[in-house]
């Protein structure tokens, strides 16, 4: 029984002292964090992109802060001591688009079979 309990121990030791990133990640991220907040600040109140452009830029630039924040501040990333971390997020991701993507289907097919108000008013010839 000695012997289970000292691997558990070097196992909660090894956690305790995983890579938790260096100080230039974060500085380097919390670079990135602000030069993309002001990008997409930018877009709004510059006045120098058409209108129709503005939400895909600010789409943009909030995807690449969230890769940003990521890989700087939560080190996702590829590593074999990273892969569970990134499989649960993906998975999480496509069991929110799931829901987000279904809950738009379901919405756009009841507006769309429903009596509208005007329909209700034209007069029957």
């Amino acid at each position: 029984m000695a012997g289970a309990h000292s691997s558990h121990d070097a196992a909660h030791h090894e956690a305790a002292h995983a890579d938790h990133g260096s100080t230039r990640s974060y500085l380097v991220g919390f670079a990135l964090s602000v030069v993309l907040t002001l990008a997409s600040f930018g877009v709004v109140m510059s006045g120098l992109v058409p209108h129709e452009l503005m939400m895909p830029g600010i789409v943009v630039f909030g995807v690449a802060q969230l890769l940003v924040q990521l890989v700087c501040f939560l080190h996702m990333g590829t590593s074999p001591s990273q892969r569970g971390n990134l499989s649960i997020m993906l998975f999480t991701l496509l069991i929110l688009a799931i829901v987000v993507v279904g809950s738009l289907w379901v919405l756009h097919n009841m507006n769309e079979n429903m009596m509208h108000p005007t329909s209700q008013m034209m007069p029957v010839e």
